[in-house]
């Protein structure tokens, strides 16, 4: 199953959102999110970081796109991407 999943960002064009992929591979989200996990850790994915930067403090939300975007940083399902075989390092082949 761990290769399923690697292959599935191999054959992708565009990062993966965690919610699609678990469904699509017909696991459980808490159970893929383990095996994204692992690749993180091998160093052939990563996480993207969607949307506008964001920074909330005891002044209130500080957003780069001006739209209080603070309040909804949590919700946004986690989305992944293969890490290019040139930027893996030590970690190609593996």
């Amino acid at each position: 199953m761990l290769h399923q999943v690697l292959q599935a960002f191999e054959a992708a064009r565009e990062p993966l959102n965690l919610n699609d992929l678990a469904a699509q591979l017909q696991v459980d989200p808490g159970a893929l999110d383990g095996m994204i996990g692992y690749w993180i850790r091998k160093g052939r994915l990563r996480e993207v970081q969607s949307g506008g930067s964001c920074s909330c403090d005891s002044s209130g939300p500080s957003c780069g796109t001006g739209s209080g975007c603070c309040s909804f940083t949590g919700k946004m399902p986690r989305t992944i991407m293969l890490v290019p075989p040139e930027e893996r390092g030590g970690h190609a082949g593996r």
